[in-house]
């Protein structure tokens, strides 16, 4: 089973440069990834016309994130943060597809060198919900 560790360490490698891209997205789905909790359900972000469902790696990645969103406004809340642990494959087969619009998975989004983005695209997500997929696949089309 891939830890929060390997997918960082998968991560730093496609920022540097190397590593096998498959790779990074089966470690993603192996990895158990800790997802905040608001308002009884995960914690989103919309960017570029994709809802991002947050992950992250580690509590102390999670930790960055929560310190740096509490602090935003110059305000620190000290409210305390929950968070679900979700396997990565779980995110991408089942939350992503049920969400009913482009969505993707954005990893680690406080930590500027070591954050990474799973777009909604084949190879990524399942193709009946990726935006790249031919519209075909999707249903498109068919009645």
């Amino acid at each position: 089973m891939g830890t929060g560790a390997a997918l960082a360490e998968r991560i730093a490698e496609r920022r540097a440069g190397v590593g096998d891209p498959r790779a990074l997205v089966g470690e993603l789905r192996r990895a158990l990834v800790l997802v905040p909790l608001e308002g009884g359900g995960l914690w989103t972000a919309e960017l570029g016309g994709v809802r991002w469902v947050c992950g992250f790696t580690d509590e102390a990645a999670l930790a960055r994130f929560a310190k740096a969103r509490d602090g935003r406004d110059g305000q620190v809340s000290g409210r305390e943060w929950e968070f679900a642990e979700i396997r990565g494959a779980r995110l991408l087969d089942e939350v992503i597809p049920a969400m009913g619009v482009p969505a993707g998975v954005a990893v680690n989004i406080a930590d500027p060198e070591g954050a990474m983005l799973f777009p909604p695209v084949a190879g990524i997500v399942p193709d009946a919900v990726a935006v790249d997929a031919d519209a075909d696949a999707r249903g498109a089309g068919r009645g």
